[in-house]
C-alpha cells in the first residue's frame, strides 16, 4: 500500500514552507516573506518512528478571493485535503486567531479527516506564549501543537501527533518504481497542461501568465502497469530575466529535477520554434546524461503542408546537434493529440538507457570497427584499443582501455559512439566513453 500522505494547509504566510523543507530535510520549497510564493502541491519524504511519510506543501488558502492565482492555489489545497490522510493546519501564533483561520477550520472540519492544529512562531524556550492558547477556540479533537518552523523545535510531538491520527488501515511502505519524467522548458510552453491532459485533472495550475509554476511538483500515474512519475517544473528563463530571488530558486529547483528524472521531455512551443534558450534547457538534460524525448507541444495552432514536419525536424536537429538521439514527438496538450504516444516513447528510452550489453558482444563490435577505420596515429605512434566494458547505465557508460589517451581523438570517440549505436540502439540516451590507459584498470 502507499505510504501515509500529510497536508500542510493554513493562511499564506504562516511558515508552511518552512516546516515542510525542516520536516523532508531539504529546502524544496520557495521560503520566502512573500504571500503566495508557494502556489501548487509540493510533494517531499519524512520518515519518524521507522514511519516514512509523505508531506504536501500547499499554497495558502484565501478563504475570499476574486484574484485568479489565489483562487487556483485555494483550490489546489483542496485537492491536497482531498488526498491527504492527516492535515496538519498551521496558524501563526504572531497573528493570532483570524477569520481566515476559522473559515479554513470550518472547511477542514468538513473534510472529516483527522486534523493536527500547528500553531506556528512559537520561537521563545519554555511555555508558548499566551496568545497561543487562543487556538483552543478552533475545537479540534487534538490539541493544538506549539512548534518553530524556523528553529525545529515541537516539529517531534507535531510528527508524533500525525502518527497518532492515521487511519488504522494505512499498510506498510513500498518502493517507488515508477518511471521519473521531469517535464522542462520555458516558461509557458504548455509543461503543466501536458501533465493535466495525461491525468485527465487539473492536477497542477494553468494560466497564461509565465512563471506561475513556480515549484517542481511529482504527479504520480500508473497505465497498463506502468508507474509513472510526472515532475512538472517552473519555466527556466535566461539569466538575465532572472530578477528575484524566488526565480533563481525556481530555476535551481527544475535542475534538481532533471537530477531526479530518468527521463526528461523536453518542451518546445510550436509557435514560437526551437530557440536558444530552448538549446540550453536541451543541453542541462543532456548534460545530466539523461535519457530525453523532445516533445513540440501546441501542434495544433502551426498551419501545416507537407514539408511542415520536416522544417520542424531539420531545425530542431541543427539546434540539437548535440543530441541527435533524442526523438521528436509533435503533440498538443490542448486537443489531446498524440498525448497516449508518450507513454510508449518515454518507456522506450528507458529501457534503452538502462540497457546492459556483455563485455564479449561489445569487444566483437569494437574489434570490427577497428578493422573498417584504423585507430589514429600521431607522429609515428598508433593509437592501440585492448578492449572496451560497461560499467553503468542511465547512460549506459563504458570504459575503453587504450595505450595512450592523447591519441584517441574526439572523432574517433565519435565513430565508436556511432558504432554502438548502429549495433545496439541506444535510442533516446546519451552514451558515456570513458578512455583509461592500460594498467589504469584498478584505478
Amino acid at each position: 500500500m502507499a505510504k501515509p500522505i500529510v497536508a500542510i494547509v493554513g493562511r499564506p504566510n504562516v511558515g508552511k514552507s518552512t516546516l515542510f523543507n525542516k520536516l523532508i530535510g531539504e529546502r524544496r520549497s520557495i521560503v520566502e516573506d512573500t504571500p503566495g510564493v508557494t502556489r501548487d502541491r509540493i510533494y517531499g519524504e519524512t520518515e519518524w518512528c521507522g514511519k516514512k511519510l509523505i508531506v504536501i506543501d500547499t499554497g495558502g488558502i484565501e478563504p475570499k478571493t476574486d484574484d485568479i492565482i489565489l483562487k487556483q492555489m485555494r483550490f489546489q489545497a483542496e485537492v491536497a485535503i482531498e488526498s491527504a490522510d492527516v492535515i496538519v493546519f498551521m496558524c501563526d501564533v504572531r497573528t493570532g486567531l483570524t477569520a481566515d483561520d476559522r473559515d479554513i477550520a470550518v472547511m477542514l472540519q468538513k473534510s472529516g479527516k483527522p486534523i493536527v492544529p500547528c500553531i506556528n512562531k512559537c520561537d521563545s524556550v519554555g511555555q508558548p506564549p499566551f496568545e497561543f492558547y487562543e487556538f483552543y477556540e478552533l475545537g479540534f479533537e487534538c490539541e493544538p501543537i506549539a512548534v518553530s518552523s524556523v528553529h525545529g523545535s515541537g516539529t517531534g510531538d507535531l510528527l508524533d501527533a500525525v502518527l497518532e491520527k492515521l487511519p488504522e488501515n494505512i499498510g506498510e511502505d513500498e518502493e517507488d518504481d515508477s518511471i521519473k519524467v521531469a517535464v522542462i522548458g520555458k516558461p509557458n510552453a504548455g509543461k503543466s497542461s501536458i501533465i493535466n491532459k495525461i491525468i485527465g485533472q487539473n492536477r497542477l495550475i494553468v494560466s497564461d501568465i509565465a512563471g506561475t509554476t513556480r515549484d517542481a511538483v511529482d504527479t504520480h500515474i500508473e497505465i497498463d502497469g506502468t508507474k509513472f512519475t510526472f515532475i512538472d517544473t517552473a519555466g527556466i528563463r535566461r539569466a538575465s530575466k532572472i530578477n528575484d530571488k524566488i526565480e533563481r530558486y525556481s530555476v535551481l529547483r527544475a535542475h534538481m529535477a532533471v537530477e531526479r528524472a530518468d527521463v526528461c521531455l523536453i518542451m518546445i512551443d510550436a509557435g514560437t520554434g526551437i530557440t536558444e534558450q530552448d538549446e540550453k534547457i536541451a543541453g542541462i538534460a543532456h548534460e545530466a546524461g539523461k535519457a530525453s524525448i523532445v516533445v513540440v507541444n501546441k501542434w495544433d495552432s502551426i498551419e501545416k503542408d507537407n514539408s511542415t514536419v520536416n522544417s520542424f525536424n531539420d531545425r530542431i536537429r541543427t539546434s540539437l546537434a548535440y543530441m541527435p538521439y533524442a526523438p521528436i514527438v509533435y503533440v498538443s496538450a490542448l486537443t489531446g493529440q498524440r498525448i497516449n504516444t508518450l507513454f510508449d516513447h518515454i518507456k522506450y528510452v528507458y529501457n534503452q538507457s538502462t540497457t546492459r550489453i556483455s563485455t564479449g558482444m561489445l569487444n566483437d563490435v569494437l574489434s570490427e570497427a577497428t578493422m573498417k577505420v584504423q585507430p589514429p596515429s600521431d607522429k609515428g605512434k598508433r593509437l592501440k584499443i585492448y578492449y572496451m566494458t560497461q560499467i553503468s547505465v542511465a547512460p549506459p557508460t563504458f570504459v575503453i582501455f587504450c595505450n595512450d589517451a592523447d591519441l584517441f581523438h574526439f572523432s574517433y570517440q565519435r565513430y565508436l559512439e556511432n558504432c554502438l549505436r548502429q549495433t545496439f540502439g541506444f535510442n533516446g540516451t546519451p552514451i558515456r566513453l570513458i578512455i583509461r590507459m592500460k594498467g589504469d584498470e584498478n584505478k
